[in-house]
């Protein structure tokens, strides 16, 4: 898949708040929301698909949407009872069964009115479709309006966004690689992710410079998305770019700079076994769109004839409002354990207050009437009222990151990922080895097969040059004694015979690790982690092939690797995409307040990454 980078110089907004606003707007009807107004909102279901979930899932809580009016949201292929006195707001991809489930909807008379609002924009056949179903059902004055929203990819934070998540298998690196594609095939995948960029850069509500290499699937991209940019510049009156179209021309008065990368840049990072929080919980526990899924209670083995008990599945949302994660998600985990064992001490220290407050607000006994009898002691009830709540949603918080941080730490231990990790920087940073590659790929205490294998992979791709047969002999050998499959190995093989970076290997620069020592804190016998025989390990800076080829471009610098790259203007006349101005630089002049945002057609961890390589070998 093409990994994308979207460069803007500091512009007031964020990808996160300018999603935020259009949907917002679209839950009050296409309305701005009106600010600091006593007055009711209007109550209102909300009918979606799963794109459409996928979507507001992670920006808006089930409590956002109950304080702009949506009393219930609802899938829109599931049983649903007529509301009649209720207006509907659809949020949906205009595909074909969609349409048909909308008609339906509106010969059933479900709801008071009916405001369609369409991810992507919708075609004028399926248009006409909901209009004759309309007639045919009496409900023509009941279809309130019709919006296409551009808003076909997801905002997971303010500087990072994904195409989508749903389907994302017909987008997937295994989809653009295998040997059998056909061109219709890869035109199509081409035109999917062009249509969700192009909705990103509607939302943002500016035109991008886009910068790409010659010759693969960026390209491909590159090119159908300049022209789609232009034809829609092109018709001044209906452009999505001018006047007061959404959140268009609001953040215009700067243009960003868009690069678009293939994965095939660098294969070594997403094997790379990780040792900062977020990338650790997103490599070892089940974590997508923001939310963390964990089975709980194992339990003991039922009994012959009894029903096996069902696991029971906790989930965690990792929010932009969580103070604790905001700070701690790029830190390294030992870092991320101490801090919450601390978080958990001052919270102990403050728990005889919950107990006095829950006391004073008569939330121990099970007299209701305990709250009223204290309308003498109002002064004590304000303040309980008003401490209680966050205090609880403190502990809330403490017990969330205590269960996700343990399960992240008992992966690491029966794992042995400090070992992998600090192994692996060493690989990418070309600095000496401690101990021998088949020492680790061998011991049978360290991780799994998977495990070891990424491991080796990121040795072959990373070598400066490739092992001897004999040696890649008793690499093999050892990895199938692990129990390895050795697909992805083959696929790798044949990806590095024909890439040019079989030449001159991807350069990780000279980052690494160094090992602080023991714990301090974390280590006392009182902690909820017990941290022995892991290497408390600090990060050294990066500089990745993404980080280098964003630098050049960014600061106009000349090098090899992005020399060629091409560059499209889609405001400019045609003719002159290929050569880049040299004389003027369109973003600012100083480095400082650039901003970069982040985004890729689909963000699959090591395994799933893995998977598809498995894929990949065995054809």
């Amino acid at each position: 898949p093409v990994v994308l980078s979207a460069i803007s110089a500091a512009s007031s907004t964020t990808v996160e708040i300018a999603t935020d606003i259009a949907l917002k707007r679209m839950l009050n009807f296409n309305a701005p929301p009106l600010k600091n107004t006593a007055a009711e909102p209007v109550w209102k279901v909300l009918i979606y698909d799963r794109f459409g979930q996928d979507i507001i899932s992670p920006l808006l809580s089930v409590k956002e949407l109950r304080d702009m009016g949506i009393t219930l949201h609802l899938l829109l292929h599931s049983d649903r009872d007529p509301i009649p006195d209720v207006p509907a707001i659809y949020f949906v991809m205009p595909t074909e069964e969609n349409i048909d489930r909308i008609c339906q909807d509106l010969r059933n008379q479900l709801y008071e009115s009916y405001y369609l609002n369409f991810i992507s924009a919708i075609s004028r056949s399926k248009l006409e479709d909901i209009a004759s179903a309309a007639l045919a059902a009496n409900a023509v004055t009941q279809v309130t309006k019709v919006f296409d929203q551009y808003l076909n990819f997801i905002t997971l934070e303010d500087d990072m966004f994904i195409l989508c998540h749903q389907n994302k298998e017909l987008i997937s690196y295994h989809a653009i690689n295998r040997a059998d594609i056909q061109d219709t095939d890869m035109e199509a995948i081409m035109d999917t992710i062009v249509d969700s960029l192009f909705c990103f850069f509607v939302t943002l509500g500016a035109v991008p410079i886009i910068r790409c290499p010659r010759g693969n699937a960026a390209e491909m991209v590159a090119v159908k998305l300049d022209k789609k940019l232009r034809e829609n510049l092109r018709d001044a009156r209906n452009s999505l770019f001018t006047g007061d179209s959404m959140t268009a021309g609001q953040f215009s008065f700067q243009r960003p700079l868009f690069v678009l990368v293939d994965r095939n840049v660098d294969m070594a990072t997403p094997l790379h076994h990780t040792w900062t929080y977020q990338a650790l919980i997103h490599d070892v526990l089940d974590f997508h769109l923001n939310r963390v899924v964990m089975e709980e209670g194992m339990g003991a083995e039922p009994s012959a004839g009894a029903r096996p008990k069902k696991k029971s599945r906790k989930t965690y949302d990792l929010t932009a409002a969580d103070k604790f994660w905001q700070k701690h998600k790029g830190s390294p985990f030992p870092e991320v354990a101490e801090s919450v064992q601390e978080e958990l001490d001052t919270y102990r220290a403050q728990e005889d207050e919950v107990k006095r407050l829950k006391s004073i607000m008569g939330l121990e006994g099970e007299d209701e009437g305990a709250i009223s009898m204290l309308s003498d002691n109002t002064a004590k009830l304000t303040s309980a009222v008003s401490s209680l709540p966050e205090l609880l949603e403190k502990k809330r918080l403490i017990d969330l990151h205590t269960n996700v941080a343990t399960a992240v730490l008992d992966h690491i231990k029966s794992r042995k990922l400090d070992v992998y990790f600090e192994f692996e920087e060493k690989l990418m940073s070309k600095s000496t080895l401690d101990k021998s590659l088949l020492d680790i790929i061998s011991d049978p205490d360290a991780g799994t097969p998977e495990d070891k294998m990424r491991l080796f992979l990121i040795y072959y791709i990373t070598a400066q040059q490739a092992p001897s047969e004999s040696d890649l002999e008793q690499y093999k050998k050892a990895l199938l004694d692990a129990v390895c499959d050795l697909s992805p190995l083959n696929y790798i093989k044949q990806w590095k015979a024909f890439t040019k970076m079989a030449a001159t290997p991807a350069n990780y620069g000279n980052s690494g690790v160094k090992p602080m020592g023991l714990f301090s804190r974390v280590m006392n016998t009182g902690s909820q982690f017990v941290m022995e025989g892991v290497k408390n390990l600090v990060l050294k800076q990066h500089n990745l092939p993404v980080t280098r080829i964003l630098d050049n471009l960014m600061e106009m610098k000349s090098h090899p690797e992005t020399d060629d790259y091409r560059y499209f203007d889609p405001k400019m006349l045609r003719g002159s995409e290929s050569s880049i101005p040299r004389n003027k630089n369109p973003f600012q002049e100083s480095k400082q307040g650039k901003k970069i945002v982040y985004g890729c057609s689909e963000l699959f961890n090591a395994s799933q990454f893995i998977k598809q390589l498995s894929q990949l070998g065995q054809k």
